[in-house]
């Protein structure tokens, strides 16, 4: 055992014996009384221990609410409260769970279902810590070169803190540190600081218009990034500044773009005085104005204004690789620590096992713990289908499924027991094969005497689970209860279960007709060729216009390569007229006009975004407000009745609803605006009432309306044409559960989805090609079946559909599958099959189509 794993075991060791009172056994259930989280109804509820848990229901039923709202809050907080106040601040805390009480609870840790998105500085490597272990054996195992350009060969004196001498010009040297090998401290490219990005001025983009002279504004940068006297300074230096750009000399151009610092003298004439004065003025070229702009940028805002005239690349002093050139020259088997980053981690694995083996004797037990630390890691990646990574790939290029099965793996590297794991969604960007490697390590928890819960839609996952709890029975106020809670086949048998019948396999999600094969292109088609591209095969791909298409496949097979990366920006460089990317050999795409892709992204973090906002609705209710006799006695127009900037809104809390209140040594609380209740409004707002004209009127203010479901609204303002034609959309699209007033942050990826669908519903759409990455995310079975019939909709509209997809139902209901693989990386990258689902589930090749087989044969 290492010294950090008997370290990190005797403090998990000690801290379960404190939650355990003093190593007494555990009980059998947490015990959960008076949840009142969210729409919970003062939910009691007994969870096992040391089992498998799912908790399964509509978007928005509760389900959540109950796993990270209140087991994983109070198992962390109950953790936390055993450190010291020091530490604790330093740490991000849970709040207090809104319940009575909690009962036997352990440490728990929690997977969300939308990791943070990495920074510039982070790679696969970094977050998964497998570069910790490629650090280590390069500083200990390496062979490092001496100032003088000789080579040593391993040595423990490297471990032992000695300094080296070269063997053949006797220079004494200090060996190569772990940290001296990392791109974020000590080994970075001192050119890009660790990056590998190298932003530079984009020269095409000073002078966009050659057709204007330099008096008219040619040089781009001078009238927005610097003082438009930067043209009677030019002037001075020679050049004519009264002619198109395009007539200047070679020599007078050069000036323009790398005339060196000279101080001119001119006379500045003042546009709106006419007064003229003499100044003394240093000349900037138009380079060096865009790279004196950019060394002074402070802020976001400050960035937009010079970002157009830059381009970001590769680094020319590390291509790419960030490291100095120090870390580079180490060696380790003849490779350097670019080449083994570079490399996925399917053959980095390979690599790694001969490294012991190639020790001198005295070495190999040092070289095989640091190898067996990090094949640890690496199998339990494996499992997760991320083999297809290489270690230096960008963090911020992940998909948010590789990102949670990276945030699973980190959870689960260490042998703990007591632990309870909460696991919002783990299926996400996950394909059926991938699933089964993915239970495969929860498993592997629960044998541990670790708990998990569960939080999935996936009907394979949820049957496999050693209970189920179903929240219901609707969404919203219409949720918070338990339906069912016992084994997955009492689910089944329960009559008020919405999940069971799909575990039964007696509801069926094909709910539209599918397009025969031999009208599949009637409507004409897309054609795309590229050329190689990261692990992508060159490609020749057909795709039928004004159909259902479901690109399928392992992760990494190439899914969104082809799509987001190939296809969408062909087909924006086709619609505006400009040259097709570089990696896109040839675009064949008569009759689209536009293309609009949709993903599961969080809407944003501004909470005074809300569902109403967003939807556009909250405009026409503020006129409709702003229309009533009360507003026009009191003079009130539409912009009065914003709660961002209207004078309606509440003056406490600024609009927000909400305070926000430091705590000192315990974390900042945000609380309801004491003034407000919440509703975002000042009293006055109130007293503003919109009267429906029918015989029983009703009298309701608009924060009142705000705090209605989407329901209810519809209900209520339904002789109001525009508005309940756009709550009408929302309702269709599954989200009337939500309130108006319902801040966009907390929504889950499926309902950021379906929320962006609402400006397209009632559009026509002959021409348009949408494409969604993954819209099942956190949709029930019942959910998916109304995201079917939208896309069936926007199809008859005139669209055509491209879904990135693994859930198996959703593609048995697509007219056409282009399956890539037949694995990751590598080993995929070429479509396998292409057409009907039944001609994928026939192609032995395909690995989706063994588990589209099945699904069709059960539909019979």
């Amino acid at each position: 055992m290492s010294f950090r794993r008997s370290v990190r075991d005797k403090i998990f060791g000690r801290f379960f014996f404190v939650l355990n009172e003093g190593g007494k056994e555990m009980k059998d259930d947490i015990l959960v009384r008076g949840a009142k989280v969210h729409n919970l109804k003062n939910m009691n509820v007994d969870i096992p221990l040391n089992e498998l848990v799912a908790i399964s229901g509509l978007s928005g039923s509760g389900k959540s609410s109950l796993a990270l709202g209140v087991l994983y809050a109070e198992g962390s907080r109950r953790y936390l409260e055993a450190l010291s106040a020091y530490t604790r601040r330093r740490l991000t805390q849970t709040q207090d769970a809104k319940v009575d009480s909690v009962e036997n609870i352990p440490a728990a840790l929690a997977l969300h279902q939308r990791p943070s998105t990495p920074d510039i500085r982070s790679t696969f490597g970094t977050l998964t810590e497998l570069f910790n272990s490629v650090r280590l054996m390069f500083s200990r195992l390496g062979s490092h070169r001496c100032p003088n350009g000789h080579y040593l060969p391993p040595t423990p004196a490297v471990a032992l803190g000695q300094k080296l001498k070269c063997p053949v010009c006797g220079v004494e040297f200090d060996a190569p540190s772990a940290e001296d090998f990392s791109f974020n401290s000590s080994g970075a490219c001192p050119t890009c600081g660790g990056t590998g990005i190298a932003v530079t001025v984009n020269r095409a983009s000073l002078v966009p218009d050659e057709s204007l002279s330099i008096d008219d504004g040619a040089v781009k940068p001078w009238g927005t990034l610097m003082w438009s006297l930067m043209t009677e300074v030019c002037k001075a230096m020679g050049v004519r500044t009264n002619v198109p750009f395009k007539d200047l000399t070679p020599e007078e151009k050069k000036i323009v773009y790398d005339g060196g610092a000279v101080k001119k003298h001119i006379v500045y004439t003042n546009k709106g005085s006419g007064q003229a004065v003499p100044l003394d003025f240093t000349y900037f070229n138009a380079v060096r104005t865009v790279e004196n702009a950019l060394s002074k940028v402070k802020d976001e805002k400050g960035m937009k204004r010079i970002e157009k005239f830059l381009t970001k690349g590769q680094c020319p002093a590390c291509h790419g690789t960030r490291f100095n050139e120090r870390a580079l020259s180490t060696k380790l088997m003849g490779k350097n620590i670019a080449e083994v980053c570079a490399m996925t981690l399917s053959e980095l694995v390979v690599w790694v096992k001969k490294i012991p083996e190639q020790m001198p004797s005295e070495m190999k037990d040092m070289a095989q713990s640091i190898v067996n630390e990090f094949l640890r890691t690496a199998e339990r990646l494996t499992n997760l289908g991320l083999s297809y990574l290489s270690l230096d790939r960008a963090g911020g290029t992940l998909s948010n499924g590789e990102l949670q099965r990276v945030q699973i793996s980190r959870a689960v590297r260490s042998d703990t027991t007591g632990v309870l794991y909460v696991l919002d969604e783990p299926s996400i960007g996950l394909h059926p094969y991938n699933v089964d490697g993915l239970m495969k390590i929860v498993r592997e928890l629960v044998d541990r005497k670790n708990s998990v819960v569960l939080v999935d839609h996936d009907p394979r996952i949820l049957m496999d689970a050693d209970q189920l709890i179903e929240i219901g029975p609707g969404a919203g106020k219409e949720g918070g209860r338990i339906v069912t809670q016992g084994t997955p086949l009492e689910a089944e048998k329960n009559p008020h279960s919405l999940i069971g019948p799909y575990l039964s396999g007696k509801e069926s999600l094909k709910v539209r007709t599918r397009a025969t094969e031999e009208n599949m292109f009637e409507n004409g088609s897309v054609k795309i060729k590229t050329k190689p591209f990261y692990t992508v095969k060159a490609l020749d791909v057909s795709i039928p216009k004004g159909r259902m298409i479901a690109v399928t496949g392992v992760s990494g097979s190439g899914k969104t390569s082809l799509v987001i990366e190939c296809l969408v920006p062909a087909l924006q460089a086709v619609i505006r007229g400009s040259k097709l990317p570089e990696h896109v050999y040839s675009l064949e795409a008569k009759g689209i006009q536009s293309v609009k892709v949709i993903d599961s992204k969080p809407i944003g973090a501004n909470v005074r975004s809300t569902v109403a906002t967003y939807d556009g609705v909250f405009d026409d209710l503020r006129k409709l407000f702003a229309r009533t006799p009360d507003a026009k006695a009191k003079g009130l127009k539409a912009g009065d009745f914003s709660y961002n900037t209207g004078k309606l809104r509440c003056p406490v809390c600024d609009g927000t609803g909400i305070i926000s209140m430091d705590v000192q040594f315990l974390p900042d609380v945000d609380t309801i605006c004491p003034s407000c209740g919440g509703s975002r409004y000042g009293k006055e707002a109130y007293d503003i009432l919109w009267k429906s004209k029918e015989k029983d009127s009703v009298s309701v203010s608009l924060p009142g309306v705000l705090k209605l479901t989407v329901e209810e609204a519809a209900d209520l303002l339904h002789e109001e044409t525009k508005i309940a034609k756009q709550l009408k959309i929302l309702q269709d699209l599954g989200v009337s559960y939500l309130t108006l007033g319902e801040a966009m942050p907390p929504l889950s990826g499926g309902e950021a989805q379906r929320l962006k669908l609402a400006y397209e519903m009632e559009m026509p759409q002959q021409g348009s090609v949408f494409v969604f990455d993954e819209p099942t995310i956190g949709l029930h079975p019942q959910d998916v079946k109304k995201l079917i019939l939208i896309f069936d909709h926007l199809i008859q509209l005139g669209a055509t559909v491209i879904v990135i997809e693994h859930d198996l139902e959703l593609i048995t209901n697509c007219d056409y599958i282009i399956d890539m693989g037949p694995w990751g990386g590598t080993e995929g990258g070429r479509v396998v099959v292409e057409g009907a689902p039944e001609a994928v589930a026939a192609c032995p090749e395909s690995i989706t189509g063994r588990y589209l087989k099945k699904v069709l044969s059960e539909d019979k």
